[in-house]
Formats: structure tokens, sequence, C-alpha cells
């Protein structure tokens, strides 16, 4: 549990020194989960069922569902908007938000805040976590988990699904790689700007590509284990598109063997794109868009 969330400040746990390290200034250790908002809760469950997650937990007072497969967790959020809120949830789920893990979230939230990061006020209600979070792209919020280990949030805000086993395997050892971020034209250094300073995210050269969809440029996020680190992939919009909304647009999936997973997750029912700009090889693969929005893409990592 954070100690944003109830105590005092006295009672809080002191600041760690944790954050004199320039190349990781927040104490960054991976994704801790990745938040879809539909109100086609089932649909999406089924789609994430397909590709191996189960879910495992629902919260106690809210329309959420923890779905998790080996080390990656996925929140589906059917949770109406307060009534004075001018949004409602759309049937096409979209990613709402990306919880990363870091040493200290007190410490960290406001090392972002100081940094340029825009606060998201937060309401827990009764007997829920206040976790911190700053605005990202889109609307999307970033939030800042520091109980991830033998204690986590889950522990806190939600209950296990009957009969679930808390922690299914991965496929063919299947974890978080990245996040693919559309952004408008002319934005990419903008965004580069906004993920190097905040996050101390680490640009990669252009002729070190991963997957089959190379476009944009690549961002790779520190961790605290080398083992977390995770990739964001900032695309902007062809020059005669119509769309130049800014958004986070499919997750990236880490495989050892990117065939033997394809081929697994056929037998699961996943249809992936084979065409001649997009086709399944060894060093990747791209699932179609399932329920308008939602796609995995699928990457060769070392074991």
């Amino acid at each position: 549990m954070s100690d944003l969330l109830v105590h005092p400040e006295h009672a809080r746990e002191p600041m760690l020194d944790a954050f004199s390290d320039e190349a990781n200034p927040i104490g960054l250790d991976g994704i801790e989960f990745i938040e879809y908002a539909t109100s086609r809760p089932q649909a999406l469950g089924q789609v994430l069922e397909c590709m191996g997650f189960r879910p495992v937990a629902r919260h106690r007072s809210r329309e959420v569902l923890l779905y998790r497969q080996g080390p990656m967790n996925i929140v589906v959020n059917a949770h109406p908007p307060s009534p004075e809120s001018d949004l409602a949830l759309a049937e096409t789920p979209t990613i709402a938000a990306v919880s990363v893990r870091v040493r200290d979230a007190r410490a960290a939230y406001r090392l972002v805040l100081d940094r340029g990061g825009w606060e998201v006020p937060t309401h827990p209600e009764a007997m829920e976590l206040n976790i911190p979070a700053i605005h990202g792209v889109g609307g999307t919020r970033i939030y800042f988990v520091d109980r991830y280990k033998e204690f986590s949030i889950y522990d806190v805000d939600f209950l296990p699904v009957p009969a679930a086993d808390p922690r299914p395997p991965s496929i063919h050892g299947m974890h978080f790689f990245g996040i693919v971020q559309y952004i408008g034209a002319g934005r990419t250094y903008d965004w580069i700007e906004f993920y190097t300073t905040l996050f101390g995210a680490e640009l990669i050269p252009d002729e070190q590509r991963f997957g089959i969809m190379p476009a944009g440029k690549l961002l790779r996020l520190p961790a605290l284990d080398p083992a977390n680190r995770f990739m964001l992939q900032l695309v902007e919009p062809p020059e005669d598109s119509f769309d130049t909304s800014e958004r986070l647009q499919r997750i990236g999936v880490g495989v050892t063997d990117v065939l033997e997973a394809v081929r697994s997750l056929r037998e699961r029912g996943v249809e992936f794109v084979e065409s001649s700009a997009a086709h399944t090889e060894r060093r990747g693969a791209i699932s179609k868009t399932y329920l308008g929005s939602v796609a995995f893409e699928l990457v060769h990592t070392q074991p």
C-alpha cells in the first residue's frame, strides 16, 4: 500500500535515497498493469482469454475485473463514470491507463510533478487505495505503484475469483514488451522529451528495430531489474491520414519463440494478420484487431 494512501505525513515511510541515479530517476521497475475501459467487458474478456489471460480477481466496489497471465496484469474497467461527469464508457475498448512499478510511489510522484508532469486528482472511496497518477497521452493516466511483491495493490482493492488460479502460467513465456502510442503529426520530439525527462527513457537508434512493425521512434524505459525494462513506440500518422488523434494503440508482448506462440494462440482462436505488409515470422507477429481496437503484437525476445 502506497504511503500516499491514508497515512499522515509523520506515519509514512521515510523518502528513500533512491533517485540519485540519473539513468533511472524514479526507480522504475516495469509495468504493473495495463487498463482497458469499455462498456462491453464480457466481449473484451473473451478476447483476453483467447490470448491466455484468466480472470483472477474482482474489485470490491467497482465493476472492474483483473485478468492475469504469468507476470502480466490487465484490468478491465466497466465502471460507469460519476453522474457529474460528461464522459461515458464507449463500447470500443480503449487503453485508459498504464501503471508502472517504482521503488517509492510518493517520491517518484513528487519528482515527476517537479519535472512538469500533470497531476490527476484522485477520489478514492472508503477502503480503496489512493494511487498517485499523472496525465498521459489522450486523456490516459500513468499510475505509480510501489507495492507489487509480497503485498500488492490487489490485496486491498480486489477479491479473488472463486476457484481461479491466482497465478495462471504464461503461454511460451509471454510478458509485457512495450506499448505502441499513436501521436499527432510533428509531435515525436515533444513525446520523446516527455518520457526522457520524466522517466529517464532512452531513445533507440533507428537502425535497431524489433518485431515486424518498425514505424516511428523507439524508447526504452529503465528498470531496477533489467528483466523488467519495456519499450514505447511512438508512431506519427501518415501524411494522408484523417485520424490524427493521440492514444495508446496496442500492447507489445515479448515471447522467446514467436512461431510456437502463434501456433498455440491460433489453437485458442486468435487470428493473425497475414499480408504483404505484415505477416508472421520469427521476429514477430500481429493479431487481427478485435472489437474495433484491441490488437496484440508479438515480439521475439531473448530467453
